[in-house]
């Protein structure tokens, strides 16, 4: 049920960026246009899932040192021991791992992603803004 839920959401939240990146604005009247903007486009001030996975997607992956497509718990907890994280790495890989396989996919990884950026997306406009990312300083205090 829930592995069905996380699909659901991230399935959603695609969906929901492809549509924003294709849909073109309707034309405005020429002396609207001709006003300068005083707003920057939220794209340009904010990280989007596709780039909050893509980033952490390379940075998990360095933990896979055998290069099989996968991680291990102990490819984890040794990367995770190298860059000397706070927490518990079988914790935080038994979160990500969850058919319990033992291995964290790239479909589970998306998964957990997705559900992290849709926690972190306060205001759930698709985009996270700096006060929305972990560790900016007017970031909520919270477990990540």
């Amino acid at each position: 049920m829930i592995r069905q839920t996380i699909f659901v959401v991230a399935l959603g939240l695609q969906t929901a960026v492809a549509v924003a990146q294709t849909t073109t604005p309707t034309p405005a009247p020429a002396q609207a246009q001709t006003a300068p903007s005083t707003s920057a486009p939220a794209a340009k001030s904010g990280i989007t899932l596709e780039q909050f996975e893509a980033r952490r997607e390379k940075a998990f992956m360095r933990a896979d040192t055998d290069n099989d497509g996968k991680v291990s718990l102990a490819e984890w907890t040794a990367f995770q021991t190298a860059r000397k994280a706070k927490g518990d790495p079988a914790k935080s890989f038994a979160r990500m791992d969850t058919n319990k396989d033992g291995f964290v996919d790239k479909g589970e990884l998306d998964a957990f992603l997705a559900k992290r950026f849709a926690r972190l997306d306060k205001n759930s406009d698709g985009v996270l803004s700096a006060d929305e990312r972990p560790g900016h300083k007017s970031a909520p205090k919270q477990e990540q």
